[in-house]
C-alpha cells in the first residue's frame, strides 16, 4: 500500500507532535510543512521536507492526501475552507474554531462538498478513555447520575509573557477545559446546559485563570467542572494519564462518574460497586480495569489514515468538536450573563 501524503499546516509545538509521528511511520509521507517561521522552515530541511511559507501554495503544489491542521486557532477556519475548496481531508486540531457561528459554517461547507473533518480530541483515542466509555456504556455503573471533572495545576508566569494568552481565550477554559468538556462527553453524553462563574482573582489578568461550571446531560444527568491554571495540584490529565512523560505522575483520578449501581474513576479505571443486598454503611467492592497503553496521536492518524482511504468514519467528526466548542464558550457566556446557556441555543446562533 502506498504511503499516504499528508501535509501539515503549522509546525509549533502541536503540529511538531503530528510531525514526529508522521516521519516515524512509513506508512506516511510528509507532503510538505506550511509555516512561515524560520524555525519551521529550518525544522522542514534538517528532515528533508519541501517547506511553504504559504499554505495555500502548499496544497495546490504538494497535492497531499489529507492535510493536518495545527496553526494558530483564529487560522483553522480558514486553512479548513482551503482544504474544503481543494476536496481534501483535514485534521484539524481543536478548537475547531474560535466561533461556534464559524464551526457550523466550516462544517456545513464541508459536508456539501463531501470532505471528511476529524478535530484533533486525542484523548478519545487514549485507550484509557476508550475503555472507561466502553465499561460505561456497558451498563457497569447502571444509570449516570453525577460527574466531576478537575483540572487544577500551576502553569508558569513566563506562560504569560505571550500577548494573547492574556487575552480573552487564552485562558484555561478554551486552551485547557475543552479538553475535559470533550472527555466528559465521551464518558456522559452530550450537554444539554452549563451555567459558570470565571475568576481572575490569582493572576490578575484580562483573561480568567479559574473556571467552575455545573453541567447539565441531555440524560439528565448532572456534573460539575472546575479548572485552575493558578494552583499546585496534581488534579489534571496530564499528571494522572501518563500520556505525556513530559509530566510527572500521580497516582490520581481526574474524572469520577457515578451511577446507579456504581462508579468509575478514570484515568486509574478503578470500578467500585456495592453487592446486592449491601447498604450504605459497607464496603464497596472494588476492581482496577486492566488496559493496554497507546499513543493517542498514533491512533488518531490511524483514524485519519483510514478516513481518507474511505475505510471509516472520524472518531471526532467536525461536529462532534463543534459541540465540544458550544460546551466550551457556553462556561465563558454564563460566566458573562450570569444565566444558564442552552447548547443548542449557542448552535443556532449566527
Amino acid at each position: 500500500m502506498a504511503a499516504l501524503r499528508i501535509a501539515v499546516m503549522g509546525a509549533g509545538l502541536i503540529g511538531r507532535r503530528h510531525l514526529g509521528v508522521l516521519l516515524a511511520d512509513p506508512a506516511y509521507a510528509v507532503a510538505g510543512i506550511a509555516d512561515p517561521s524560520p524555525a519551521a522552515e529550518a525544522f522542514a530541511r534538517a528532515h528533508g521536507v519541501a517547506h511553504f511559507a504559504d499554505a495555500e501554495r502548499m496544497l495546490d503544489q504538494a497535492k497531499p492526501d489529507g492535510v493536518v491542521i495545527a496553526t494558530p486557532n483564529q487560522h483553522h477556519v480558514t486553512a479548513g475552507l482551503a482544504c474544503v475548496a481543494r476536496r481534501l481531508p483535514m485534521l484539524i486540531e481543536k478548537p475547531i474554531a474560535d466561533r461556534v457561528a464559524d464551526a457550523v459554517d466550516l462544517v456545513a461547507r464541508a459536508g456539501h462538498a463531501a470532505v471528511p473533518i476529524l478535530v484533533g480530541h486525542h484523548r478519545r483515542h487514549n485507550p484509557i478513555m476508550r475503555k472507561a466509555a466502553e465499561v460505561i456504556g456497558d451498563g457497569a455503573i447502571g444509570q449516570v447520575v453525577a460527574a466531576v471533572g478537575l483540572w487544577l495545576s500551576r502553569k508558569p508566569d513566563d506562560y504569560y509573557n505571550v500577548t494573547w494568552r492574556r487575552e480573552p481565550g487564552g485562558g484555561p477554559v478554551l486552551i485547557n477545559a475543552i479538553h475535559d468538556i470533550d472527555c466528559l462527553r465521551m464518558l456522559c453524553g452530550d450537554i444539554e446546559s452549563v451555567q459558570a462563574s470565571t475568576s481572575s482573582v490569582a493572576r490578575g489578568l484580562p483573561v480568567e485563570d479559574t473556571a467552575a461550571a455545573v453541567l447539565r446531560f441531555a440524560n439528565g444527568a448532572l456534573g460539575t467542572l472546575i479548572v485552575s491554571d493558578a494552583v499546585s495540584s496534581p488534579w489534571t490529565w496530564e499528571w494522572t494519564s501518563e500520556e505525556n512523560p513530559f509530566y510527572p505522575h500521580e497516582p490520581r483520578d481526574c474524572f469520577l462518574v457515578t451511577g446507579t449501581r456504581g462508579s468509575l474513576a478514570v484515568p486509574s479505571l478503578e470500578h467500585g460497586w456495592h453487592e446486592p443486598g449491601q447498604g450504605w454503611g459497607q464496603p464497596l467492592t472494588r476492581r482496577r480495569i486492566p488496559v493496554m497503553p497507546a499513543d493517542p496521536y498514533v491512533e488518531q492518524l490511524r483514524n485519519f489514515a483510514r478516513v481518507i482511504r474511505g475505510e471509516d468514519k472520524p472518531v471526532v467528526s467536525g461536529q462532534e468538536g463543534t459541540r465540544t466548542l458550544a460546551a466550551t464558550l457556553g462556561i465563558t457566556e454564563s460566566a458573562r450573563t450570569g444565566l444558564p446557556i442552552r447548547i443548542d441555543d449557542m448552535l443556532k446562533r449566527p
